[in-house]
């Protein structure tokens, strides 16, 4: 791996795993030194992390990790609720019933206990199975991009058990539509989910929770 690539994907774990803050200065000779490479991987690595909207330039302070607000969440969601209800509804049409009657049957086990990490693994495992059943790479990329902020606002989140018990049923509605090959169900299965998830942030006037 070249270093610039190894300083980017260590980088943007830090910020997306809440190491690196919102609002925290991205100096590239303390980066270059934690980070064990030169400073023009670093500074190569700062590029694409702006590019990507998790760091931003400003004056006097160089590179930053981006603020995340509820205007995010907003603008977050607009684009999210349609990429990903048309993959809800393109999985039902060419996924596997039995990988996602198996998701569902794991999102009612998860429910029934909630726990941050267990819910989160398996949602990301049920977005990985309908990225496969789609099948489409623009979508796929897409959507990628959006599931990058979306973990930055979770692990800036108060995991309330209720709305993660509540998150898990709603998954299992998506998977259940899915297996059964009902498109239009599985897309208004996710819409209910994501009308309920941004609902949710927005209630409690920032990005605390989103069990999204």
């Amino acid at each position: 791996m070249r270093a610039s690539d190894s300083a980017y994907t260590s980088l943007r774990e830090d910020i997306i795993e809440g190491r690196l803050a919102p609002g925290a200065a991205l100096a590239e000779i303390e980066q270059s030194r934690r980070l064990g490479v030169s400073r023009t991987p670093v500074r190569e690595a700062f590029s694409r992390l702006v590019a990507d909207g998790l760091a931003v330039q400003t004056p006097g302070r160089g590179s930053v990790v981006s603020e995340i607000s509820l205007d995010d969440v907003d603008r977050l969601f607009e684009v999210r609720i349609p990429l990903e209800t048309q993959g809800a509804s393109l999985a039902a049409r060419r996924g596997s019933p039995e990988v996602f009657s198996r998701l569902a049957e794991e999102f009612g086990e998860a429910g029934s206990e909630p726990d941050p990490s267990v819910h989160y693994a398996l949602a990301a495992r049920m977005d990985a199975a309908v990225d496969a059943a789609v099948g489409n790479h623009y979508l796929s990329t897409m959507l990628a991009t959006l599931r990058v902020h979306l973990v930055r606002i979770r692990r800036l989140a108060r995991d309330q058990p209720e709305r993660l018990a509540e998150s898990a049923a709603e998954h299992r509605e998506v998977c259940r539509a899915i297996a059964a090959g009902d498109p239009q169900a599985a897309q208004a299965a996710a819409m209910l989910h994501l009308r309920r998830s941004l609902t949710y942030i927005t209630a409690q006037g920032a990005p605390e929770s989103s069990a999204a």
